[in-house]
């Protein structure tokens, strides 16, 4: 069985990262942290969400904000907005994910964007040995570091909650 090509494009880009970390294909799709945790036999807070905003800066531009959080946090989008820099946070639409993510919601990653993306991450997640993340589809998951998810990305730490 051939691999899907988002996962094949985000282990390229992992590997052209350094990533360590390994891909696991669950079999269903894993909509919520709470059930990924349950399919991987770890912490909901060891899951770490990516989620995409659209930030509205104060030029009235709208601009990707992609927030790592752990499955434990609701981001608290005033917060982050005001951390991030941007007048608002906003939860983006499908399309706009698929646009700068090139991934669908419930699998988009930390990296393998077709562009960068101004990336943030929760420091609650550097608790965990290791953390899992989505890889580019709502079915596949891997396994990383805080420290690795940190240069892999290039994030900036903010609290979100």
């Amino acid at each position: 069985m051939s691999e899907h090509p988002s996962i094949a494009r985000f282990r390229s880009d992992l590997e052209a990262r350094g990533g360590q970390g390994v891909i696991v294909v669950l079999p269903d799709s894993v909509h919520t942290a709470a059930l990924a945790a349950e399919a991987l036999g770890c912490e909901v807070g060891a899951i770490a969400n990516s989620l995409l905003f659209a930030g509205t800066t104060d030029d009235g531009e709208t601009v990707p904000v992609l927030i790592l959080t752990s499955g434990a946090h609701r981001v608290d989008t005033a917060k982050a907005a005001a951390a991030v820099g941007v007048r608002a946070l906003k939860r983006a639409t499908p399309d706009f994910v698929r646009e700068h993510t090139g991934q669908v919601i419930g699998g988009v990653s930390p990296i393998a964007h077709p562009r960068p993306i101004r990336t943030f991450l929760d420091p609650t997640l550097r608790r965990f040995d290791v953390v899992w993340a989505a890889a580019g589809h709502p079915a596949a998951v891997f396994s990383t570091t805080y420290d690795e998810l940190l240069a892999m990305t290039g994030a900036e730490e903010i609290e979100v909650n």
